[in-house]
């Protein structure tokens, strides 16, 4: 496998003389959304008569000189005016309309107080259109009113470029169809869907076919199938070098692989090739790195297919809200989120993960790092390439520190009360988000850190890190904290004690987290050593995250929230009941946005759908904790 720069693979790849797709007849109607296949020509004008552009009378201009408010002058209707109604033909001899509302009726005269110009209130012949001129060039993706133009200059149907056909064939003995519930080392075949979705969204056909099994003569005959009634053929999973990764053999053996490995993460493992004069991409089977993959170069070739350039984002420009290192050999796309917070875009990156699709689900944009940089420094300007539009990203209320479930139930009502609103929730721990408040980089930070020397939550960490920021604390829920164990606790969990057992297996949460210096807290209550606790230093930045690593067996034990114990099917052994508060700088507290918030968290919908998770008090639920410098 190779490492070739994006760049250089972009002109191999896309440089080859592919050809546009065939053009087809299609109705006018039909066609809207397709490109043009060479320019229109009207066949008719439009209006293709002399036609009144107002409600009155059709006249002769000559006939209306010398006409003033001191010397009226009356026409004779039927010989000097005619009565006509907008869209009608002007009389012959006519050049004009005077309106309805400049005439005085005298039974069979009208009286004019003014002289009116040739082709006044005259839509003369051709004004919108002549016969024989060009209403739209070649390479044209017709919208609503091209449609609207063409049925007016007289055409009833128009050459379009053919919709570039994408063969989708998804390999894998791993893999069932949608529906059918996995077995453990089965997953579930989505990533088609992806495919045919972006294939539709960039102006292609997508032909998905059935899933082909790991097998080296199955997989080369339905990519030479495939070649056979598509322009274009995606191979996803098989692209790696593993044994069974044929993809790029099946290739090799019935054309020619262009590039096998791209120097760009995720995405590496993607192929390049060419297979009876089609182009052939090998997609790897990890969802990011197949949407990346796509994104640089199926993207492009469709466009191209129909004749037309790719079309770019729209970027920003945001400050880095942490540090983050990347591989001097790749670029790197990183997933953000991405608000406006004190007139400035800030940028958090989402998890890194080449599997994680929600990543993709919940960016806003993506940060390319480029092949040879380190990486980015907390505050560094970065471009932005936006995913979504800077009127609902300036809509958007950007909270960072500790991960609460309720903090999506609060996005929820914030989404379905004030549409176009959304929270955006960056999950680095209560430590990270008082350094966020402090960068300016958040509106609010979510914070459960308690102060052992006092047993308070949450205020002393705030007057110790931000002395000189005015804060509001608001408290959003009291939740009980506790170990999650297997259903039936095979392992007899009872203590913190028991997590330094060598029979059990624990996952923590990120340095910072507010869960972390809990447990911290309680293993120095103990006499307990980090170190005598297997799976300290596994770490996971999600209640939820913990959970499902215990849920699957990959631990025996995590420290989280009853919800998400309860929300996994685990037991749980409550330790301590904590208050998880709001930190907000007063000069966001009054922002009418950051209002809209807080009308929610103090509403019952919100208190009650809480309630509902379990484990969580919502006695004190939006009170004010402190207010001050």
């Amino acid at each position: 496998m190779h490492n070739t720069p994006v760049a250089e693979a972009k002109n191999l790849f896309l440089g080859r003389q592919w050809g546009l797709t065939q053009e087809e007849i299609l109705p006018v109607a039909a066609a809207v959304g397709r490109v043009t296949a060479k320019a229109v020509f009207a066949k008719m004008s439009s209006p293709h008569y002399h036609a009144a552009a107002m409600d009155g009378v059709a006249v002769r201009a000559v006939d209306t000189r010398g006409a003033s408010e001191t010397f009226p002058k009356r026409l004779l209707l039927g010989e000097q005016a005619f009565p006509v109604d907008t869209g009608n033909a002007l009389p012959s001899g006519c050049d004009a309309v005077i309106m309805a509302e400049d005439i005085f009726e005298h039974g069979e005269v009208i009286e004019i107080m003014a002289a009116v110009a040739p082709w006044q209130h005259v839509r003369p012949i051709g004004e919108d259109i002549v016969a024989t001129e060009m209403l739209l060039p070649g390479g044209h993706r017709l919208g609503a009113v091209d449609a609207g133009a063409l049925l007016a200059g007289g055409l009833t149907s128009v050459a379009v470029r053919r919709r570039p056909r994408v063969a989708i064939i998804p390999t894998g003995n791993e893999l069932v169809t949608a529906g059918i519930k996995p077995n453990p080392g089965q997953i579930v075949e989505y990533n088609s869907t992806i495919f045919s979705a972006l294939v539709a969204e960039w102006g292609g056909e997508a032909l998905k076919q059935e899933i082909v099994r790991d097998d080296f003569e199955l997989i080369k005959a339905a990519v030479l199938n495939a070649s056979r009634i598509s322009d274009v053929v995606l191979v996803n999973a098989g692209s790696s070098a593993g044994r069974r990764d044929y993809t790029a053999d099946v290739v090799a053996q019935l054309g020619e692989v262009l590039i096998h490995g791209v120097a760009v993460r995720p995405g590496k493992p993607v192929i390049l090739g060419v297979v009876a004069g089609k182009p052939v991409i090998g997609v790897p089977g990890y969802p990011v790195s197949a949407v990346v993959s796509l994104d640089l170069f199926l993207k492009p070739l469709l466009y191209a297919l129909q004749g037309q350039q790719e079309p770019k984002r729209p970027v920003v420009r945001a400050a880095f809200s942490r540090q983050i290192t990347s591989p001097l050999s790749a670029e790197e796309w990183i997933r953000v989120k991405i608000g406006s917070v004190a007139e400035r875009y800030v940028a958090t990156p989402l998890a890194r993960g080449s599997g994680v699709i929600t990543s993709l689900v919940r960016a806003d944009g993506i940060v390319r790092i480029p092949q040879q940089k380190e990486g980015i420094v907390a505050g560094e300007l970065v471009t932005v390439e936006l995913l979504r539009s800077l009127l609902d990203i300036d809509q958007t209320i950007v909270c960072s520190g500790s991960h609460d479930l309720t903090l999506d139930i609060l996005g929820d009502l914030l989404s379905q009360h004030y549409p176009g609103f959304s929270l955006s929730s960056a999950h680095v721990g209560s430590t990270g988000g008082i350094m966020a408040l402090r960068r300016g980089e958040a509106h609010l930070a979510g914070i459960h850190l308690l102060h052992e020397e006092t047993g308070q939550y949450n205020l002393p960490f705030l007057q110790q890190f931000l002395p000189d920021l005015p804060l509001v604390l608001v408290t959003l829920v009291e939740r009980e904290q506790g170990l999650m164990v297997q259903p039936g606790n095979p392992q007899g969990i009872s203590q913190i004690a028991d997590l330094a057992r060598r029979d059990v297996t624990f996952i923590n949460r990120q340095r910072g987290a507010g869960t972390r210096l809990l447990l911290d807290a309680c293993l120095r209550k103990d006499g307990i050593a980090a170190e005598a606790i297997r799976g300290y230093h596994r770490e996971e930045y999600t209640h939820l995250a913990v959970a499902a690593a215990v849920s699957a067996g990959s631990a025996d034990v995590a420290l989280g929230v009853f919800a998400a114990a309860q929300a996994l099917g685990l037991d749980f052994i409550p330790l301590a009941k904590e208050r998880y508060d709001l930190a907000i700088p007063a000069k966001f507290y009054t922002d009418l946005n950051l209002q809209k918030l807080l009308q929610l968290i103090r509403s019952d919908q919100f208190k009650q759908a809480v309630n509902e998770l379990g484990g969580y008090h919502t006695e004190k639920t939006g009170q004010i904790v402190w207010q001050g410098e």
